[in-house]
């Protein structure tokens, strides 16, 4: 494994495919696990962004074959393994913008030259992180009640499509049911400032992560029943008529069997920052 950025450490494939490139304009929002970035480190950076793999490359120089991945070109690198892109609605400052939360929950925000592109760039990076990103390791057993984020591996995943769309419902469902046991149950007005923290905390995570598997789930299963391997032709399929709206920048999965796109909930995610 190779630390890639400032990130969780991800192998770097030489002979990964390029899923998609362009200019982007990148903003710092949020640090490791979701701290606020300093106000000197926010400012906004225009990038050619390639998304290689399970990870996003983010140079200041448009990319070139023969052209070496210079230091600070792997430190702006992002790993996506576990990230989910969403449509920034509450965000007003500037158009066609969307988050990026990774494994680590850093928060980045990016604006795509038109909505067009910002709702490919989304599909594209959730897509890709749904194809790859492997299971989670199995909760640590320990004394300790404290919350903490489970450790989410960076390796690409080991499964075919369709165990791997089946890991992500079965993972939906196990959340969605994690999160109404802790919903049911109103926290003491009178606790420790601690524990109602904790219990913020951890409703906040679960609500992210069942947005996040619901959308996984959702769109591999949307790209095992398109039978299209080339993303672009998925996307364009994904669209049309019959298909996911452009509005539901991130679709989720439901409870039941069936599936629909819950724009509320990918709101709601992208307000969560």
């Amino acid at each position: 494994m190779k630390r890639i950025g400032s990130g969780l450490g991800v192998a770097q494939n030489p002979d990964a495919l390029i899923y998609k490139n362009g200019f982007l304009v990148r903003k710092v929002h949020a640090d490791s696990d979701g701290k606020k970035t300093p106000r000197g480190k926010r400012g906004w950076k225009t990038f050619y962004v390639m998304l290689k793999g399970l990870v996003l490359y983010l140079q200041k120089g448009e990319y070139r074959p023969e052209k070496q991945l210079s230091e600070e070109d792997l430190k702006n690198a992002v790993s996506i393994h576990h990230s989910l892109a969403m449509r920034a609605a509450d965000y007003s400052k500037r158009p066609n913008v969307f988050y990026l939360r990774t494994a680590d929950w850093r928060v980045f925000l990016f604006q795509a030259p038109n909505a067009e592109q910002m709702q490919s760039w989304i599909t594209r990076i959730n897509a890709v992180s749904a194809m790859f990103s492997a299971p989670p390791f199995p909760a640590a057993i320990g004394s300790q009640k404290k919350f903490s984020r489970p450790l989410l591996p960076g390796s690409n995943t080991k499964l075919s499509q369709e165990e791997q769309v089946k890991s992500h419902e079965t993972r939906f469902r196990a959340i969605s049911s994690e999160l109404n046991e802790l919903t049911a149950v109103i926290p003491d007005k009178k606790a420790k400032v601690r524990d109602l923290e904790e219990h913020k905390q951890r409703e906040e995570y679960l609500e992210f992560e069942k947005t996040r598997y619901g959308t996984y789930a959702m769109l591999l299963r949307a790209k095992i029943r398109s039978g299209e391997e080339d993303l672009s032709l998925f996307e364009s399929s994904l669209f049309d008529d019959g298909g996911l709206q452009r509005a539901h920048s991130s679709p989720t999965l439901r409870e039941e069997h069936s599936s629909s796109s819950q724009a509320s909930s990918a709101k709601r995610g992208g307000q969560q920052q």
